[in-house]
């Protein structure tokens, strides 16, 4: 709710649920009661009904501050329930005290009229709770809404790049120039060379309809995928792996690693006597550190920078802590969440 919103709601509700009181609750005191009882009387109400518009707006605001979003609506409404009584009594006795310091009426009220305040406190506090809360859900349902809009757009979008990273002809040039020099060259390495494309050309084609895979499946593409790199490269490109046995089996988005790899060779400079690192590493803690050392290019590659948003994305679409990316010193990393198979059903 903004600022102005908020401002008008509470200069205005108070009036309008004093405006419904007054011709359903009270309509008798206009025929009734003298002139100068009536204004002393009506003062009162608009007093005690600002205030306590303000301690039920405190009230459920609070609570939605302690427990926010939709998934703890419950949780909150259950807060709200138990409070109930005492922001009930609170109005109620506001109004009262009011009472006794302006009409000279007794400190404690009697049954009846307690019976009668609290009836109607019980009515304006359920107004506060439903307007506050009504409005707090819908903002929530809005925002769910359209980040579930935006990353839904984005996935479409990162499902648009991996299939262009499909059929990219720039990478499909250069292994095909790759394997014309080798074929004259060494045949021998040249089919090594052909094997590795289709393995890894046949793991691009079968990523569009999966949303995890297995970490020992991605590295295993990750090393038919470095071989083209490294036979194209030489000695200007180093790939080190450590990830022990018991995290080959956590899952991840596909290509993510292809997508880490290839953003490497495009910023960097890769030459024998500047030879670029990449490593792959797993942490205790179930984490995957993708880092590179960094030797920016001379000339600026153009770049769409959609690479890491779309793995940012994609981690979000499963529900799942962002990947971090950090740039210090000499080295850039990236660090993703390792998913375990017990967390998601969604591999296939």
């Amino acid at each position: 709710m903004n600022m102005s919103t908020d401002v008008k709601l509470r200069l205005i509700g108070p009036v309008v649920l004093f405006l419904f009181g007054t011709i359903f609750f009270r309509i008798n005191i206009y025929f009734e009661w003298p002139l100068p009882e009536i204004i002393g009387f009506n003062t009162i109400a608009l007093v005690a009904g600002f205030s306590c518009w303000q301690i039920g707006r405190w009230l459920v605001r609070t609570v939605q501050k302690r427990f926010p979003g939709l998934q703890r609506t419950q949780t909150r409404l259950l807060i709200l329930l138990l409070l109930f009584p005492v922001m009930v009594n609170v109005c109620v006795f506001l109004r009262h005290s009011l009472h006794t310091l302006l009409r000279d009426k007794p400190f404690w009220p009697d049954l009846l009229d307690y019976t009668y305040s609290a009836g109607i406190q019980i009515f304006y506090c359920c107004v506060y709770i439903a307007i506050y809360e009504g409005i707090y859900l819908f903002q929530q349902w809005r925002h769910t809404y359209e980040e579930k809009e935006h990353l839904l757009k984005t996935q479409w979008q990162a499902r648009f790049d991996t299939l262009k990273s499909q059929v990219n002809p720039h990478f499909l040039f250069n292994s095909l120039n790759t394997l014309s020099a080798l074929i004259a060259e060494n045949p021998k390495r040249a089919e090594a060379f052909v094997e590795e494309m289709s393995t890894v050309y046949r793991y691009l084609l079968q990523t569009n309809d999966r949303e995890l895979t297995t970490l020992r499946t991605e590295l295993a593409f990750i090393h038919s995928y470095f071989h083209l790199l490294k036979t194209r490269y030489g000695t200007g490109l180093a790939l080190n792996v450590a990830v022990p046995d018991e995290h080959q089996d956590t899952l991840l988005p596909p290509l993510t690693l292809q997508m880490l790899i290839e953003n490497a060779v495009k910023h960097n400079v890769i030459l024998t006597e500047q030879p670029l690192h990449i490593s792959i590493e797993s942490t205790n803690d179930g984490r995957l550190v993708v880092r590179n050392n960094l030797q920016r290019r001379a000339v600026r590659v153009e770049s769409n920078k959609v690479g890491l948003s779309n793995i940012a994305s994609k981690y979000r679409l499963l529900s799942q802590p962002n990947p971090t990316i950090e740039e210090a010193g000499n080295y850039f990393s990236v660090t993703l969440p390792l998913i375990s198979t017990h967390d998601t059903p969604l591999i296939r």
